[in-house]
């Protein structure tokens, strides 16, 4: 039995992404199809799905394409099963996720940070708009 295989759109509808950002996702080299249709169509599988979806989470953290791309290859390499990591390198690569796993910490403790302040701005405006609406200004 293959690995059910979906085209673009239902790619998009399923990871939140446009058309456009998978096709760019291609481009730079982070996902590639994992097949293609007779027609040409790009065909994914939910292992290509699984991987936008990493990308889609490390985008709102400010990792930039190289270090997605860094990431997915250290991922890939930990996933290996005909070749698998062992000794050093599976050490070192430990060590780089878990290095990415610190500064995502980092990050989204800061934009906790940033949320808590923006909602304490909203709920000031919130105030303020019901103080003026009951001095009838």
């Amino acid at each position: 039995m293959s690995e059910r295989q979906m085209q673009i759109g239902e790619v998009a509808e399923r990871t939140g992404l446009s058309l456009r950002t998978i096709r760019h996702y291609e481009e730079v080299g982070l996902v590639i199809p994992s097949a293609r249709s007779k027609g040409g169509f790009r065909l994914y599988t939910d292992a290509d799905v699984e991987r936008l979806m990493v990308i889609r989470r490390m985008k709102p953290l400010d990792f930039s394409l190289e270090e997605m791309r860094d990431l997915l290859d250290i991922t890939d390499r930990l996933a290996a099963t005909d070749d698998p990591p062992v000794g050093e390198e599976l050490q070192r690569l430990r060590e780089r996720l878990d290095s990415y796993r610190k500064v995502t910490d980092a990050r989204c403790e800061t934009l906790r940070a940033r949320l808590e302040m923006a909602q304490d701005f909203a709920a000031t405006l919130r105030v303020r708009l019901q103080a003026d609406t009951r001095s009838g200004a």
